[in-house]
């Protein structure tokens, strides 16, 4: 099988061809040849205009490069020879989107009239899938957890019933997009993250805002405060330290708590971020210290190429799933969650955990269970700076023993607090419950948790992290069915309704990971909040907004 494979969603005008004897697996005779002309901006960041003209130079030069390549090949392996009349390709792959409208409708273009010049069938690709699929192909990897960290977007996904779940993800701009809004302001060119990487060698870690939400993040703070350490004098290096220091520990942590939620040992990384050397040490260690495995792909296949639309768009070909001329119009804000994928099978599932005996290795803590006391240590985190590890150990330990009396207060079934060291950064709870919630799922469990995080929310603070693995529930008794929050640590004191809203979006986006029918579960939970709630219209109010900013609105 040979697919020729288009991209351009914004900087990079790219054209490949990717040949294998079999597109479910990697085998020693795949080969993947990759032209690009990429965009550079005189000054600032990406111009849609500049990059809309820049596509449409380069588009037909990189296409016809690529597909005398494809002739050359084919004329090799002696299917025809350069100018014979069979198609030296068997199917057109190119980028949908998301991406840049102007530049999107370019390749578009260009990937139909190839697909009616050479008679061959069309399929459409999502950049961001194709992002993680590259890393999921070249691997060998099962179902991983998937990292994408690229210049517009940031997500944290895991395939389960036949789609690929957004377990986190950005909830204002993209980490290369924000680093670059850093760099432009002390007026480094396009692109910023090799100049911060460079830069950040030779710096003293900088403290900044760190911004954890669940699985969800948030980077508009943090540029924030690192243009106004530079206005303030603070040397550019120990900035640049200071920015990979908490951007990229911020990724970690949210990886490492996908694969807690789902008990995945596996994870790829994907996008042009992913380049960066600080982030993948990070990843790395994080895996090695909790027993996972690691891949990035090889440079070329994490900046945005067409590769990874070629290699993407041979699974989808093999799978039948092609698209008519007339169905083929571009969607820039096309989102990874809504591709129905095909080219996997429906009972695969990044979901594969399995409850723990007398220890549970968490997303930042080991939880030993001790007859009716429960032990919790968060250990240190070697891929973080040893000042922001403290921190935030000593931070988050102090915070979930008092969240979680204070919501006892408030009328929640938690477990009681009977031991606190911040200092060694140990809890000692009672022990509650038999199971995890995503052991046993129910509406009625569910309906429990919306009750629960509206009385908190009427109390003046949220849990942070409200996801299946952090809630607990017991069998029947003369109480009804026992269900408890569990790990507040974080938690904060707040009135904003957005800030509430942000509790409900975590046990959404939890519930897509790890439930079969979330729909209907999270629809209980939000029922029982507005019945529970003192203020639940501004606080739905404000989950509509979040969600349309996730949805690069």
């Amino acid at each position: 099988m040979r697919i020729l494979g288009i991209e351009g969603t914004a900087w990079a005008a790219s054209a490949s061809v990717f040949e294998t004897p079999d597109p479910a697996r990697v085998t020693d005779d795949d080969h993947v040849f990759i032209e690009t002309d990429a965009y550079a901006p005189d000054s600032g960041g990406i111009h849609p205009r500049e990059a809309a003209e820049h596509m449409g130079e380069a588009i037909p030069t990189v296409v016809e490069t690529a597909i005398e390549h494809a002739h050359e090949r084919a004329a090799a392996g002696g299917a025809s020879d350069a100018g014979g009349s069979d198609p030296p390709i068997d199917a057109v792959a190119f980028a949908r989107g998301p991406g840049l409208g102007p530049c999107l409708r370019i390749v578009a273009t260009a990937a139909r009239a190839v697909a009616q010049r050479l008679d061959v069938p069309l399929v459409g690709v999502n950049h961001m899938v194709a992002h993680l699929e590259v890393g999921r192909h070249r691997s060998g990897f099962d179902s991983p957890v998937c990292l994408n960290a690229s210049g517009a977007n940031a997500h944290i996904l895991g395939y389960r019933n036949g789609r690929y779940r957004v377990l986190g993800e950005t909830m204002d701009t993209g980490v290369g997009n924000a680093i670059d809004k850093f760099t432009r302001h002390i007026g480094w060119s396009h692109p910023g993250g090799p100049k911060v990487e460079q830069h950040a060698r030779d710096g003293e870690y900088h403290e900044l805002p760190y911004v954890v939400k669940g699985m969800d993040f948030s980077f508009s703070g943090i540029m924030s405060a690192a243009k106004q350490a530079v206005d303030d004098g603070v040397p550019v290096d120990d900035v640049c330290r200071g920015m990979e220091e908490t951007i990229f520990a911020m990724l970690t942590e949210v990886s490492e708590r996908a694969l807690s939620l789902t008990g995945a040992d596996e994870l790829v990384l994907g996008g042009g971020v992913g380049q960066n050397n600080r982030l993948q040490r990070m990843l790395g260690e994080m895996c090695e210290q909790r027993g996972a495995k690691f891949y990035a792909p090889e440079n070329r296949f994490l900046r945005d190429n067409a590769g990874m639309i070629a290699m993407l768009g041979a699974k989808m070909y093999a799978a039948g799933d092609t698209i008519a001329i007339e169905d083929s119009r571009i969607d820039s804000n096309f989102r990874p969650d809504e591709v129905a994928v095909t080219w996997r099978g429906t009972e695969e599932s990044v979901d594969s955990y399995r409850a723990a005996d007398d220890e549970v290795q968490g997303a930042e803590a080991t939880v030993r269970f001790d007859g009716d006391r429960v032990v919790k240590e968060r250990v240190p985190r070697s891929y973080r700076h040893p000042t922001l590890d403290e921190r935030l150990r000593i931070e988050r330990t102090r915070q979930e023993a008092r969240l979680t009396s204070e919501a006892r207060r408030n009328g929640v079934p938690t477990p009681l607090v009977r031991e606190v060291d911040p200092q060694e950064a140990r809890i000692v709870f009672q022990r509650v419950g038999d199971a995890d919630l995503r052991e046993g799922l129910s509406e009625s469990r569910v309906t429990n948790v919306g009750r629960w995080l509206a009385r908190i929310h009427n109390a003046g603070f949220v849990h942070g992290d409200p996801t299946t693995r952090n809630v607990r529930v017991g069998s029947w008794d003369r109480q009804g069915d026992r269900t408890f929050l569990i790990d507040f640590g974080l938690g904060y004191y707040t009135q904003e309704a957005e800030d509430h809203a942000m509790d409900l979006h975590v046990l959404a986006q939890s519930l897509a990971g790890t439930a079969d029918d979330p729909e209907t579960l999270l629809s209980a939970a939000e029922d029982a909040y507005r019945t529970e709630s003192d203020h639940a219209d501004s606080v739905f109010a404000s989950l509509d907004d979040i969600e349309g900013r996730g949805r690069y609105q």
